[in-house]
């Protein structure tokens, strides 16, 4: 058959022309199946990172650009930043993205929920930093101690002002009122008498701050001596000894006397005497106060009980708060000041030992002090060491 020239010429065109259009088609599905095949490399973190990580005492997070947690500290997942390689607040999360975004680098304080459930919260400083150009690292520190300290440091000085403004705004009145009655002599005894109470009881608010502030430094104990716990017990029944006489109150003593622990003498005598001031304080007149010691498992227990109002279960583990009172109009009235229990915790804290309190209302109190003792071995050590038992200073009753 004869074909024309152009015509064929023409055809052989458009099957070269179709054949191009073909191969390019099939290179370019070609090549999108291979680029399906390969996925995109995954992040490399640097190196020796994770060994770093891995000794943080902070919670230390490394995310990638999908915020799928690629490293993390045994800090982030004990604080429960970190579950299944995912950041658990969006607080976090919301801070890796502007760092993401921007590359700059970002602090900020939160206070992070603990866990789904309850209201406890983490008071945490974060540091979020780009690391390299598709990670982010974040640094978490537990700051809750932190706040919690500054709370109680800003609440005792509140307090501490509001205490010592009440006695020495009631000196204030009460010596003008003593100035304006100077031609009433009955006048003048009784403002000189009170005058005397509220002294008294600004140089004991002011002597119990300066306890506690010395019993909250680290070298309080510096160098612990045998101390007898007998003389301890008497000298702070001697020291309670008026008020006890003006109230009609028997204060007995019995138990072991001869025990001893290592520790301060004073301190421990500040503490009994403490104890038995507030069992005098929360009696009724005529009511018996009785300091027991007992000697057994290897600890020493000075109790002291009463037969007073007595706590109710509710107040029993607020009692040891500084300037908490149960009763503050009867605090007021025999000069407590809040600080007493305070004083006793840290003096047993100090002493590596603690105070319990058993308490009924309108059955009594029996507070425990509870203290480790020096057996036979350690005296013998102590003495071949020339540790002698710390004196204590006899108050005539």
């Amino acid at each position: 058959m004869f074909v024309d020239p152009a015509l064929a010429a023409l055809l052989g065109g458009i099957g070269v022309l179709a054949l191009g259009v073909l191969a390019f088609w099939a290179t370019n599905v070609s090549e999108r199946v291979r680029h399906a095949e390969i996925p995109a490399p995954l992040p490399v973190l640097p190196p020796g990172l994770a060994d770093v990580l891995a000794v943080l005492r902070s919670s230390a997070v490394v995310v990638d650009r999908d915020e799928t947690v690629l490293k993390a500290s045994p800090a982030a997942h004990a604080y429960g930043i970190v579950a299944d390689d995912q950041l658990t607040h969006p607080e976090l999360r919301h801070l890796a993205r502007q760092v993401r975004r921007d590359g700059v680098i970002r602090e900020a304080e939160l206070d992070l929920a603990r866990g789904p459930l309850g209201r406890g919260t983490l008071v945490a400083r974060a540091r979020v930093a780009p690391l390299g150009s598709e990670l982010v690292l974040l640094l978490v520190e537990d700051h809750t101690e932190a706040r919690r300290v500054e709370e109680v440091r800003r609440d005792f000085l509140e307090n501490v002002s509001h205490e010592l403004k009440t006695p020495v705004g009631g000196l204030s009145l009460l010596a003008e009122a003593l100035l304006g009655a100077s031609d009433d002599p009955e006048a003048v005894r009784r403002f000189a008498s009170r005058m005397q109470v509220e002294s008294q009881r600004l140089t004991r608010l002011v002597q119990e701050i300066v306890d506690l502030s010395r019993l909250q430094v680290a070298d309080t104990l510096k160098a612990p001596q045998l101390v007898d716990v007998g003389p301890v017990v008497a000298e702070a029944v001697d020291r309670c000894r008026v008020r006890a006489n003006a109230q009609h109150a028997e204060l007995t003593i019995d138990g072991t006397p001869d025990a001893q622990v290592y520790g301060d003498a004073d301190l421990l005598v500040t503490a009994v005497t403490n104890l038995v001031d507030n069992a005098l304080a929360y009696s009724a007149p005529g009511s018996p106060v009785a300091v027991s010691t007992r000697v057994e498992d290897g600890l020493v227990s000075i109790a002291v009980s009463d037969r007073g109002v007595g706590i109710s279960a509710g107040e029993q583990s607020r009692i040891f708060e500084r300037f908490y009172r149960v009763d503050p109009a009867r605090s007021r009235s025999t000069g407590g000041t809040g600080l007493g229990l305070a004083v006793v915790k840290h003096v047993c804290a100090n002493h590596g030992g603690e105070v319990v309190v058993q308490s009924e209302p309108g059955v009594g109190s029996t507070f425990t002090v509870r203290l480790p003792v020096v057996g036979a071995e350690g005296r013998t050590a102590a003495t071949a060491s020339g540790v002698e038992a710390a004196p204590v200073k006899q108050v005539a009753s």
